[in-house]
């Protein structure tokens, strides 16, 4: 045999033998997966498949629809890549590893903070150094151009806007993210689609496969029954909950905007294909799924179509199936509703719902808190937040891409014989400087004058008056906005949860009027696009000079940020609570853990205040200026002053 015969023979040989054990390990492998499957699968299996026929009891076979799922959630578990089964691994392993104090957000638009998702990639770096490791990537999915209401109306749950790249590109972005232990959430938009999704052209061609996906009547008969309890969600912008099909003379539901068709639920169908893009969107590495308007997405006559019974149902099962398949992913549930509609959705310590879920009341309240001066109603909202369980977890910001609107606890400001109508209009007055010595710049989204009721928008620097300030070169006014700037966020971070910042507001960004001579009609007229503005990555760049307005705010958030981190009584299993100041302007949080206490003080005055604490438990170091040997009794709170107090037990 020729010694060239010879050596390809041995290495035919041995290529063999690597493929051989290749194909074993990878057995193996699949033996495993299989395993860590089917001993999640069967731990959820019965109060799924209960839940399941439960809901679709009328339909002809739902065992059917189950056996599908069941297939399909399997094949998504197959398909789902070996780094993101290792994170689920780990982090079953610690079910609370996003409950401590770690977690720092920031939400943006991708299009607004680097353009493409290739180039947020070189964008990291400055992620990283802003102490960032959970990111909230604004919708980004395929939607039309002209009616996407800011990417919520999606065509495509599988691909991505073209402007912003391809889905190949968000999962590499994910991947490296995930290099650097950065999570990321993305919004899906599940109570409606765009009507130029496959399935509404579709249905609007006649199928009735696809129409019954969605709500169709031939005439208004229906939709007027609904609409005697269907509130309006957008009363001035898109008023009632139907829109007529001139083309196919027929009614559909739209909730939100003419061009979002509510999807029907009813039909396990919906259910289930809503699922599989929910896990397709897991498999290229999403962490956190936002679950967009949730309570909206249960249909039923009689009702006003929110927060019925049969939405935690689907919420409940939603949590199973991404424990048996993607157990690492997070849930937050977007119910901007009022607290008692809220904290429903965390489900029960038996069976949970929503991992987590905004706490948007607070937010709403610490506004009306500047406007008022008036500390009482958010000492109330941290009293009541005080006294929930501690697994119960809420992601705190101080403003999000959406507008902030009043829902605050009319009935507690009635014991004060405050009017809700004109408290609402005294509030959007001072936000948009309408009465005088107001230093905030903000505009009205959807105002009604019928009810007496807007919502107001604003970037955090405007509506603090630093935008006010620096037009009118006011240096005092200007060092005053900063240190209300930071109080609201100090007051936030101080808070148990998750906090989030929106893009742009740790570098001081005004309010962006531009969208007002945008080409696209849509933009012109949604004065949320006010505080959507492109990043201002010039101004980023002047957070590191010393005395610039970027810079004062920058490093202050930053080092809040890292003391947040350091100090384990930061984390939501510390026991919290307030502390009477006898100073309607300022307020006193309690942190408290075996070893630790913590005393937030905020001044929400403009004036110097007293806090009328008399905490006599021993001296504290404030952690924002290192001075020790404090006594925590009788403080004189500066303008906008605070103050994070800590001790170590003894």
């Amino acid at each position: 045999m020729a010694k060239s015969e010879e050596k390809e023979n041995k290495v035919k040989k041995a290529k063999k033998l690597v493929d051989k054990k290749a194909k074993k390990k990878a057995n193996e492998n699949t033996i495993c997966d299989d395993k860590a499957f089917n001993e999640r699968l069967n731990k959820h299996y019965d109060e799924l498949k209960w839940l399941y026929c439960e809901l679709y009891q009328d339909d002809e076979n739902p065992l059917a629809h189950f056996d599908d799922l069941l297939k399909q959630i399997r094949e998504y578990y197959n398909n789902r890549p070996q780094y993101l089964k290792k994170l689920d691994v780990q982090r079953e392993q610690n079910p609370n590893w996003y409950k401590g104090n770690k977690l720092m957000g920031m939400m943006m638009y991708v299009n607004c903070f680097s353009g493409t998702l290739k180039k947020f990639e070189k964008r990291l770096p400055y992620i990283e150094e802003s102490n960032i490791n959970y990111l909230h990537l604004m919708p980004l999915l395929s939607s039309p151009k002209g009616k996407s209401d800011g990417g919520y109306a999606v065509a495509d749950f599988r691909s991505v806007q073209k402007e912003l790249g391809t889905m190949e590109d968000l999962r590499a972005l994910a991947e490296k993210c995930h290099e650097k232990d950065i999570s990321i959430c993305l919004d899906f938009v599940m109570n409606h689609t765009s009507d130029e999704h496959e399935w509404a052209i579709r249905a609007r061609k006649g199928e009735k496969e696809y129409q019954d996906r969605y709500f169709f009547f031939d005439d208004y008969s229906m939709p007027e029954l609904f609409e005697r309890d269907c509130p309006d969600v957008f009363p001035t912008t898109a008023p009632g909950n139907f829109t007529y099909l001139n083309d196919i003379n027929k009614f559909v539901m739209t909730t939100f905007y003419p061009y979002q068709w509510d999807l029907d639920y009813r039909n396990p169908i919906v259910f289930n294909e809503m699922v599989y893009n929910m896990l397709f969107l897991t498999n290229q590495g999403i962490d956190i799924i936002r679950l967009d308007a949730v309570p909206y997405i249960w249909k039923q006559l009689g009702t006003n179509c929110r927060n019925l019974p049969q939405v935690h149902t689907i919420v409940r099962m939603m949590r199973m199936i991404s424990e048996i398949v993607c157990p690492a992913v997070l849930l937050l549930g977007e119910v901007v509703m009022a607290p008692d509609k809220v904290v429903p959705y965390f489900g029960t310590q038996e069976k949970p719902e929503c991992h987590m879920l905004y706490n948007v009341t607070t937010m709403a309240t610490t506004w009306n808190t500047v406007a008022t001066r008036d500390t009482a109603l958010l000492k109330h909202q941290m009293d009541i937040l005080s006294t929930l369980p501690k697994q119960y977890i809420f992601q705190n910001y101080l403003r999000c891409h959406d507008d902030i609107g009043w829902g605050l606890d009319y009935g507690f400001l009635r014991n004060f014989g405050i009017d809700e109508v004109a408290h609402k209009r005294y509030l959007n007055d001072f936000f948009t400087g309408k009465i005088p010595g107001s230093f905030s710049i903000g505009e009205l989204y959807n105002d009604d004058e019928r009810l007496g009721d807007a919502r107001l928008c604003g970037t955090t620097a405007s509506l603090c008056g630093i935008e006010y300030y620096d037009k009118q070169k006011d240096k005092d006014g200007i060092e005053r906005a900063i240190q209300l700037d930071l109080t609201l966020h100090a007051f936030m971070l101080s808070q148990s949860g998750i906090p989030v910042i929106y893009s742009g507001d740790e570098v001081v960004q005004y309010n962006d009027y531009s969208y007002k001579e945008d080409k696209d009609a849509d933009k012109r007229a949604d004065s949320r696009y006010v505080h959507r503005g492109a990043f201002n990555w010039r101004k980023a760049g002047r957070r590191k000079i010393k005395n610039a307005i970027q810079a004062k705010v920058y490093q202050n958030l930053s080092k809040m940020e890292k003391i947040r981190s350091k100090y384990d009584v930061f984390k939501s299993d510390a026991n919290m609570y307030t502390l009477p100041t006898w100073e309607k302007s300022t307020l006193a949080i309690v942190r408290e853990n075996e070893n630790e206490k913590f005393i937030g003080i905020y001044n929400f005055s403009e004036y110097e205040q007293m806090a009328w604490i008399n905490e006599t438990d021993g001296l504290y170091t404030d952690l924002l200026t290192d001075t020790k040997d404090f006594k925590a009794a009788g403080i004189k709170m500066p303008p906008y002053g605070v103050l994070w107090l800590w001790r170590e037990k003894k």
